[in-house]
């Protein structure tokens, strides 16, 4: 692989990646309600669901799925039920509770991780999309596997450094708000993002 094949897959994927998807407004979403901590678990979540998620394409997930209707639809709505379930549950969710209960804290830190891994892996698009964009860079003429190697773990870096990103911005926003009336309206949001993302993947077409 050439370093100017390289440099425009590089490219076209961080253009890809700054434009929010479900799991983007899930990060968002995590960090505006638990702040700074929440980043780690958050963007761990997101680089295991996307290494997951290419794992499975380049094994042949992706090809089932574009075959199969009916197990492409089971993906994508048990993505929806979990995005509107999250959205429920910030807009839900009390303002003061880091507070008034470190434990529930620590437990919801742990379990940040597993919520945005869930979002990422669940998405059925997110198979599709390593099965259609990665081989577009690879070069027929040379060792496939290597050139698979090196454009994920490029795609996984540069995903984790935009989730990061979103994520500290999001949680420095929560830090800097102290009023528990802002904060509830910030909650309500990020689960009003959640929940119309939720929305947005349910009416989206297979083909797109």
């Amino acid at each position: 692989m050439s370093l100017e094949t390289w440099g425009a897959f590089t490219i076209a994927a961080m253009i890809l990646l700054v434009i929010p998807g479900p799991t983007i407004i899930s990060v968002i979403s995590h960090a505006v309600v638990n702040g700074r901590r929440a980043v780690i678990p958050l963007v761990t979540g997101v680089a295991v669901g996307d290494f997951t998620a290419m794992t499975l394409s380049l094994l042949g997930l992706g090809a089932v799925l574009a075959a199969s209707a009916l197990l492409f639809s089971i993906l994508k709505w048990l993505g929806v039920a979990y995005l509107l379930y999250l959205g429920i549950k910030i807009w839900q969710s009390n303002p003061e509770v880091a507070k008034t209960n470190p434990t529930a804290a620590a437990a919801s830190k742990r379990s940040l991780c597993t919520s945005t891994f869930t979002v990422t892996a669940l998405n059925p698009k997110s198979i599709g999309f390593f099965v259609a964009f990665l081989p577009q860079f690879v070069d027929p003429q040379g060792q496939a596997v290597p050139q698979f190697l090196l454009l994920g773990f490029t795609f996984l870096v540069l995903g984790s450094i935009n989730a990061t990103l979103y994520a500290f911005f999001a949680g420095n926003l929560r830090e800097t708000i102290q009023n528990s009336r802002t904060r509830r309206w910030l909650n309500r949001c990020s689960g009003g993002a959640l929940i119309g993302a939720g929305v947005f993947a349910a009416v989206m077409q297979r083909s797109s």
